[in-house]
C-alpha cells in the first residue's frame, strides 16, 4: 500500500551544509509530476537540483529516510534536464521503489503547500516559514497556514454475503470500487458516511466499523475506510456522482484484482470471495 515507510522520520530541520546538498534525496515537482532519471527512475543528483532550483526557499525539509536527508521542492519551468523526465506518481506505481514512492507522496503534498502559500490568503502579503513548525505565517497580518489535509470517507456496504461497489463518475479509473466522499464542515466522519451513502445510492446503513486509513496525495486526501451493513432502501444512483452501482456476491464476476496500492483495493480484497 502507498504509505510512508517505517524507516522514515519526519523532520522540519535542514542538516548543516554541505551535507544537505551532497547527500540529499530530492523530490522535485512540476505540475504534480516528479522529476526522475529516465534510465533508472533515480531522483536528481545535487548538481541537477542546484541548477534547476536556484532559489533555496523553494526547497522544504521532509525528514530522514534510512538516515538520509530528504527534501522537496517545485519548479515553474516544464523543461526537464537532459536525461530526466516528469512522471505522475500514479504512473510510478509498481516501478519506483516502494519506500521512495511512499515518501514521494508526502513530498508532493509539502511541495504543493509551499508553492500555494507564498502569499497570504487573508491579505495577500508575503509569507515566511514559522520557526519550529510546518507553517507559513503572513509577515503583515500574522495569518498562519498549515499543510492542507482533506479527510474523506470510504465505505464498503454489506448485504448478506454481497457487497456494494460503484462506478464513480469523476474517478481517475473506470473501475467498480467502494463509495467515497469528502467530509463537509461541521461533520463527523460517521455523519459523512451516512450522508454520502444516501446521496449517492439512496441507501441507509448501520453497524459502521473502522477498517483503516491512508494518506492519498491526489492531491492531499486522507482516506478513512469503513465497512457498514445495509439497513434499508433500494439502489438509486445520483448520475452526477455514480454511473452505476450494484451488489457483488459469491456467484458474480467481480472487478479485476489490482495491486494493493490503495486502501480501496485492500478493502475490496478483504471481502472478495475465494476464487473471485
Amino acid at each position: 500500500m502507498l504509505q510512508t515507510p517505517a524507516s522514515f522520520t519526519p523532520s522540519i530541520t535542514v542538516p548543516p551544509e554541505p551535507q544537505a546538498d551532497a547527500q540529499a534525496l530530492s523530490f522535485v515537482f512540476h505540475g504534480g509530476r516528479l522529476l526522475v532519471r529516465e534510465a533508472d527512475l533515480a531522483l536528481p543528483d545535487a548538481a541537477t537540483v542546484g541548477a534547476l532550483v536556484p532559489d533555496r526557499q523553494r526547497l522544504q525539509p521532509l525528514g530522514l529516510l534510512d538516515g538520509r536527508y530528504c527534501r522537496t521542492g517545485w519548479v515553474d519551468d516544464e523543461a526537464a534536464p537532459a536525461g530526466y523526465a516528469w512522471r505522475g506518481l500514479r504512473s510510478l506505481f509498481g516501478e519506483l521503489d516502494e519506500a521512495l514512492l511512499g515518501v514521494a507522496g508526502r513530498a508532493f503534498q509539502i511541495a504543493e503547500w509551499a508553492r500555494t502559500h507564498r502569499f497570504c490568503g487573508a491579505c495577500g502579503g508575503a509569507t515566511a516559514r514559522l520557526q519550529g513548525e510546518r507553517c507559513f505565517q503572513c509577515l503583515q497580518c500574522g495569518h498562519m497556514a498549515y499543510p492542507r489535509i482533506s479527510p474523506a470517507m470510504m465505505v464498503l456496504i454489506r448485504k448478506g454475503d454481497a457487497v456494494l461497489l460503484a462506478l464513480h463518475a469523476q474517478s481517475a479509473v473506470a473501475r467498480f470500487v467502494p463509495l467515497a466522499g469528502f467530509v463537509e464542515a461541521g461533520e463527523s466522519i460517521e455523519e459523512t458516511v451516512h450522508r454520502e451513502v444516501f446521496e449517492e445510492v439512496g441507501l441507509r446503513v448501520h453497524n459502521l466499523r473502522y477498517f483503516g486509513s491512508q494518506s492519498w496525495p491526489f492531491p492531499h486526501s486522507l482516506m478513512i475506510a469503513f465497512t457498514a451493513d445495509w439497513l434499508e432502501g433500494e439502489i438509486r444512483t445520483d448520475p452526477a456522482e455514480i454511473l452505476e452501482a450494484r451488489w457483488f456476491g459469491p456467484g458474480d464476476d467481480w472487478p479485476e484484482r489490482v495491486p494493493q496500492v490503495s486502501i480501496s483495493s485492500m478493502l475490496v480484497d478483504a471481502h472478495r470471495p475465494p476464487g473471485r
